[in-house]
């Protein structure tokens, strides 16, 4: 045996087959309070799958061992920094979608041409840095293609809802994308589709149906909605049609996996988001620049606070499980109600509560399935 101490190795015989007797405490004063027992470089020794080795090696072998020259010893993740970055990246989204409503001269697609300007910023640095190239690979950038066009579209049409229909209204809509991103991964990727499955794409649709109340439903007089119910209509078909974008997005970065670096993913989707959104400003003659000033400094806000939302929940997805996060951006529909009640004086009607509790249901229900299978496949994998 071998007495890792202080990055130096010392052999210690054994006598009468005993392991030796040494401190438990540690003179450097950098360790673990244990000593660090590992057999040393090109030693065999007779018992050496009987080994033993401390918890700061984690059964690495000399001079892997965190205690060897050279080595730092990787600090231990504070417990719950993942899912309160996921709360943090909600606030920021909500927050920023606040802002959108506050706006009142200024085209939702010219605020997603703000929002794309923002992000091109932050990303070419690391396009630079990580030296990605702008195009990708050959046989990914047709999906990196239809990821930005895909996304950039679920962005303005996001936006668009916003503007004209109760916050939380929109913010609970969009929240069913997990349901639809598995019914789409089954159809196009032929991942498993099961009957709970099913259950929680019928408890989105039935939340959905609560929220937009179609008259053939509910009858002609729809109460609780902003404005006409022609514009509360058309939000929510925007609003729908803005979740299953996100879905399509999400199933198109499951087929292009860890191939491609999630910075040139961005940079797909902040150019062709642009580029859609200036013909769009022009062919609908709606370029212009706000002229009050407090929505100039929105505009702004509104694309600082979108890139640390996703920063933060980009984090959070780092250094946590997906089903914990997913069941932690809920958080989005409870500070859309706050805010929509504190800053925007609307009450939400028992309708959408009632339909946000559906939604809300299905789409954690699916994260949490979602978490146990990919917990079931990784202990299989140990065994």
């Amino acid at each position: 045996m071998v007495l890792c101490q202080g990055g130096e190795a010392a052999a210690v015989p054994a006598a009468g087959g005993k392991e030796p007797e040494v401190p438990l405490s540690r003179e450097d004063g950098g360790g673990t309070g244990q000593p660090c027992l590992c057999s040393a470089p090109g030693m065999e020794a007779a018992g050496a799958e009987e080994r033993r080795v401390c918890g700061c090696c984690l059964g690495l072998s000399w001079p892997r061992c965190c205690k060897a020259p050279g080595t730092k010893k990787k600090k231990a993740a504070c417990p719950g920094l993942g899912l309160f970055y996921t709360i943090l990246s909600a606030f920021l989204f909500s927050v920023a979608s606040l802002f959108l409503k506050k706006i009142e001269d200024v085209h939702s697609v010219e605020v997603s041409a703000f929002r794309c300007v923002f992000q091109m910023a932050f990303v070419l640095p690391g396009l630079i840095y990580y030296k990605t190239g702008f195009l990708g690979p050959k046989g990914k950038r047709i999906f990196l293609f239809f990821r930005g066009f895909l996304g950039s579209s679920a962005m303005i049409l996001l936006y668009y809802a916003f503007q004209v229909m109760p916050l939380a209204d929109a913010t609970v809509i969009t929240f069913s994308s997990p349901v639809f991103t598995s019914l789409l991964a089954w159809i196009f990727l032929k991942e498993k589709y099961g009957i709970w499955d099913l259950l929680f794409t019928l408890f989105a649709i039935t939340g959905v149906v609560l929220i937009a109340r179609p008259p053939f439903l509910f009858g002609s007089n729809v109460t609780g909605i902003e404005g006409s119910y022609t514009d509360h209509l058309k939000g929510t078909i925007a609003a729908i049609t803005s979740t299953v974008s996100a879905a399509s997005t999400f199933v198109i970065l499951r087929k292009v996996g860890k191939s491609v670096h999630y910075f040139l993913s961005i940079w797909y989707y902040a150019v062709i988001g642009l580029i859609g959104c200036v013909i769009a400003l022009f062919v609908m003659n709606e370029w212009r620049l706000p002229y009050c000033g407090k929505d100039r400094v929105f505009l702004i806000l509104i694309g600082l606070l979108g890139l640390g939302g996703q920063i933060f929940l980009t984090k959070a997805l780092q250094i946590e499980k997906a089903g914990p996060v997913a069941i932690m951006k809920t958080m989005d529909v409870v500070f859309a109600f706050i805010l929509q009640i504190l800053f925007l004086n609307h009450l939400p009607t028992w309708w959408t509560v009632g339909g946000a509790l559906c939604v809300v249901a299905s789409s954690s229900g699916t994260a949490i399935r979602k978490w146990r299978q990919s917990l079931k496949k990784a202990k299989q994998n140990e065994i």
